[in-house]
């Protein structure tokens, strides 16, 4: 299937409503062609990026004071064994986000598939990326597990495998399925604090595309909504390249290499125009836009065909709005509706 993205809008996952309903029909309506599930980070401490994506994963365990995943330490070698038989076996279900962790994947999917020809031909989801999930888990030493190779390598597998099972829950839509992995742990990526090396990085985000681009048509993107090595993200193989455009434009473009090569190959750019974090409810239509044709006229000097550009770009918040309150998050969607209509050709 060729895809043409044309500016379409989509979002990045969290919002700050704590209704299930109301979140995916606001969704629905602001962006019709591209709708994502909500990750409701108000409602519950399982919708936290971490844990909403824990379950069937090893050795694992929730601090319900702190919100956040620990590592637990018994039997570990039995519950490695277990964790493979599964994985290696392809159980898909055992895998599965439940819907008391991920009620809006559950209830977008039932809103589309209940009248889909109001709605375009994409449906989005995500997923915590593999850094970025095993950044934020304690181990024994009181350290992230990142340098747990063993239990890193198997976090990886089970993101990998969940998103597969996601990508089936989302095809019953009828849509083409795209699914983000979300890294903001990746932004900053290179600091002197980062206990991780490039190759490293890059090994485990094609872990988890080749994976599931292997047993799906599923759109894989990658997200990082601060300023990180942009030829890393492009030389780990996604289909989609997600970032701040609104605060990192420059830096973005700091790799004018990289991402000829990746769009020229076939590779699609999300640009997060509409701030979040830095919003302030005096954005207008006309100032982003002019933001965002700043960028795509530098993607014309860098020698790519405006048609081209055109088809190869979404757009999106910066990034995800759970730490928004209800009121400026409807502007942000109202921004980018308004947007997207008017860049599209």
């Amino acid at each position: 299937m060729a895809h043409s993205f044309n500016f379409k809008a989509t979002g990045i996952g969290s919002v700050p409503s704590r209704d299930i309903r109301d979140s995916c029909l606001n969704i629905l309506k602001y962006l019709p062609e591209i709708p994502f599930w909500p990750q409701m980070v108000k409602r519950s401490p399982v919708e936290n990026m971490h844990i909403q994506f824990s379950e069937g994963l090893p050795l694992l365990s929730i601090d319900k004071e702190r919100g956040t995943l620990v590592v637990t330490s018994d039997n570990r070698e039995n519950a490695l064994v277990e964790f493979y038989e599964h994985f290696l076996a392809d159980e898909l279900p055992f895998f599965a986000l439940s819907r008391e962790y991920a009620p809006g994947l559950f209830e977008l999917v039932e809103l589309v598939s209940q009248n889909p020809g109001r709605f375009g031909s994409y449906i989005k989801g995500q997923t915590v990326g593999p850094v970025t999930f095993s950044a934020g888990i304690t181990g024994d030493d009181d350290k992230n597990v990142l340098s747990d190779t063993e239990l890193v390598e198997a976090f990886t597998k089970g993101l990998a495998i969940k998103a597969l099972w996601q990508d089936g829950e989302l095809a019953k839509s009828g849509k083409q399925t795209i699914i983000f992995l979300d890294e903001p742990y990746l932004s900053g990526f290179g600091s002197a604090f980062s206990p991780i090396e490039r190759h490293d990085v890059i090994g485990l985000l094609k872990e988890v595309i080749d994976y599931v681009r292997e047993r799906s048509e599923a759109l894989i993107g990658i997200h990082c909504c601060g300023n990180t090595d942009w030829s890393m993200i492009v030389d780990s193989g996604p289909d989609i390249i997600s970032f701040d455009a609104f605060s990192f434009l420059d830096y973005f473009l700091l790799y004018p290499e990289h991402i000829m090569r990746f769009l020229k190959g076939g590779g699609f750019i999300a640009w997060g125009i509409v701030p979040t974090f830095e919003f302030t409810g005096k954005e207008t239509v006309e100032g982003l836009c002019s933001k965002l044709e700043q960028g795509l006229k530098r993607l014309q000097e860098f020698g790519l065909e405006p048609e081209v550009i055109i088809e190869r770009s979404i757009l999106t918040p910066a990034c995800g709005m759970g730490t928004m309150e209800p009121g400026p998050s409807e502007r942000v969607f109202e921004l980018l509706s308004i947007l997207s209509e008017k860049m599209k050709p």
